[in-house]
């Protein structure tokens, strides 16, 4: 999910396969469902940029057989940038992207790779027009042995990623080294910052856990 500068709630909806808004007035709508006329697989997360754009990654995950499924028309899983009524795919080639995240200057897009014979977090630069270039694999976890792949993930104000992946939540630097990993009691899908900006809020299989830290996280966008 995503706060929209009017309030507003974007929503990922693997079942339905689209971004949906949730208004004030708890009202539901489509905002996007296809991709050049064709459907998408099932939107994962999103995250907003300040051109008013969002980015969103689109993996297989929502339908039963993943690639394989008869129901999977786009023949990539992609990631997206939406604006002013326009789809378009920036990045086309990974297996399965996931997570997503702007550095704080909003200069570097990174993505979580959460393929189990590819798991990595990758890196972009964003371009004046919103697409991105410059591809490169930040870290690459794909032989670690623990529960978890590289799923959702923030950024807190230093420029770190604190990103869900095998054991726990991996904190990585922008220049890719990773500083510690924060074990939560079971394998962690998502997390996200709250109260005053230094409390980590994490997702897991099971429960909601929260933990206090000394750096704040990045504020979002729009709250």
């Amino acid at each position: 999910m995503a706060s929209d500068q009017d309030g507003a709630v974007l929503l990922c909806q693997h079942g339905y396969r689209r971004i949906a808004r949730i208004d004030k007035n708890m009202q539901v709508s489509t905002v996007v469902d296809k991709f050049e006329g064709k459907r998408l697989n099932s939107p994962n997360d999103v995250v907003f940029r300040s051109d008013g754009a969002f980015y969103f990654t689109d993996p297989p995950y929502g339908l039963g057989k993943g690639d394989a499924d008869p129901a999977k028309e786009q023949k990539f899983n992609g990631v997206y940038r939406y604006k002013d009524g326009k789809l378009q795919a920036v990045i086309k080639d990974l297996t399965s992207p996931n997570g997503i995240a702007f550095s704080p200057d909003q200069n570097t897009l990174y993505i979580g790779n959460s393929d189990t014979k590819h798991m990595f977090w990758g890196a972009y630069d964003v371009n004046s027009d919103g697409t991105v270039k410059n591809a490169r694999v930040l870290l690459d976890v794909s032989n670690e042995k623990e529960a978890g792949v590289p799923d959702g993930m923030k950024v807190d104000s230093k420029g770190n990623i604190y990103g869900t992946g095998p054991g726990g939540i991996w904190v990585i630097s922008p220049e890719g080294k990773h500083l510690g990993t924060i074990k939560p009691p079971e394998t962690a899908a998502n997390c996200g910052w709250g109260d005053d900006g230094k409390s980590l809020y994490i997702t897991a299989q099971t429960g909601l856990y929260r933990l206090k830290l000394a750096v704040a996280g990045e504020k979002p966008l729009y709250q």
